[in-house]
């Protein structure tokens, strides 16, 4: 396998079971996954949903807190049971994980960004997995400014893809891809493979919600592809529930949809 710098996104709809708790059998697979492609050489940044959907959990919440904070407190939960999932299930398979929390003004501010580069690449060179989450606990999203909420993680993992220069942009959700119709809804909906350029029509095809426990939807997942381009990072959306999806991205296989917008210079 042909060794490459790798963001993977995975997010709430892969990691819990729609409010009743963390989906194990997903998280274990998953970091399984990882690590396989991390032993093979590949330097992996894993992007994390989940921490809320976890906390509403562990708190016995009806639902997803509505309240700012409310969400920060659950997040402030749910981190923890992330993190000792992660911590469990990656050393089970090898692999050191450390966290780092993020608000956007710590990749905006020249600082601030400097910093945090020296970290992932302390962390790289100590062979320690960076596990990357929205600081939740203390993002402020009623700041007209939103200078410091990127608002959800699809954003955060290209951006993350940006300044560590990945190569790749892996986001596990719980559809199979972009399709030409919305497959929950339209039987004959056909999966698009490769993406080149983001046309209106490929706008207007990822327009929707994300799940009820998630903040991200397909425009989301559109919308982190062009970003990560501008450093030329391709993206693939693939379904998290699959298994082997996170091997067939990483080797350039069939898989999902990939959004291979800009070549790099």
């Amino acid at each position: 396998m042909q060794k490459q710098k790798i963001v993977i996104k995975i997010g709430t709809s892969t990691l819990c079971h729609l409010g009743n708790g963390l989906n194990y059998r997903n998280i274990e697979r998953v970091c399984r996954e990882i690590a396989d492609l991390k032993h093979s050489g590949c330097e992996i940044t894993l992007v994390t949903s989940g921490a809320i959907g976890a906390g509403t959990a562990k708190l016995n919440l009806p639902s997803r807190p509505t309240g700012l904070r409310e969400k920060q407190a659950v997040a402030s939960v749910g981190q923890s049971v992330l993190m000792h999932a992660y911590d469990k299930f990656f050393s089970e398979y090898g692999v050191t994980a450390g966290q780092i929390l993020l608000n956007k003004e710590d990749t905006n501010r020249p600082s601030s960004r400097e910093s945090l580069l020296g970290t992932f690449n302390a962390m790289f060179a100590l062979g320690v997995l960076p596990v990357v989450n929205e600081n939740d606990a203390v993002g402020f999203d009623e700041i007209e400014s939103d200078t410091r909420v990127f608002g959800d993680n699809d954003t955060l993992s290209a951006v993350v893809a940006g300044f560590t220069c990945a190569d790749l942009l892996v986001i596990l959700t719980d559809i199979d891809g972009l399709f030409t119709a919305n497959p929950h809804e339209e039987p004959d909906a056909q999966l698009i493979a490769r993406v080149t350029e983001v046309t209106p029509r490929i706008l207007e095809l990822a327009g929707g919600a994300g799940s009820a426990f998630g903040t991200g939807g397909m425009a989301t997942k559109v919308k982190a592809a062009m970003i990560a381009a501008e450093t030329g990072c391709n993206t693939v959306i693939v379904n998290g529930a699959v298994p082997g999806n996170l091997y067939r991205a990483a080797q350039g296989l069939p898989a999902g949809t990939l959004f291979e917008l800009r070549s790099k210079h």
